[in-house]
């Protein structure tokens, strides 16, 4: 395993920690990191979501991710407050572990710079 690997594992284990602490409850993966996104993304609290709705939040936040890479631009809200994202950047062709990869790359910047949580592994030297 590379180190950047090795760093970003720990570094999502430390954001999963995170949002255990938070809410009490530990997303049990990449898409419960991104259905939290997308619920706060859209901004109407905590609620039923329907089995479209909750895959819908799922497009919201990968959305919101791979905007801060400059491939996504919000275009706005629907009448009922959902947002709605355009492409603006084709994105590269990448096989499953990289996709995951990028999400949860994006996903630890996302909590750091809303939560101004850290979560990168400290250097041994600055412990």
């Amino acid at each position: 395993m590379f180190k950047r690997d090795l760093d970003l594992e720990r570094s999502w284990q430390a954001l999963l920690n995170h949002i255990e602490e938070s809410l009490g409850k530990r997303p049990k993966d990449l898409n419960g990191v991104l259905f939290l996104i997308g619920v706060q993304e859209l901004g109407q609290g905590h609620r039923y979501f329907s089995k479209e709705e909750k895959q819908d939040l799922l497009h919201i936040a990968i959305c919101k991710l791979l905007s801060l890479a400059d491939y996504y631009q919000l275009d706005g809200l629907d009448q009922d407050g959902w947002p709605h994202w355009r492409l603006i950047k084709k994105l590269p062709h990448f096989d499953l572990l990289e996709q995951e990869k990028l999400l949860k790359i994006h996903a630890l910047e996302y909590f750091e710079a809303e939560y101004n949580w850290n979560l990168r592994p400290q250097s041994p030297e600055s412990i």
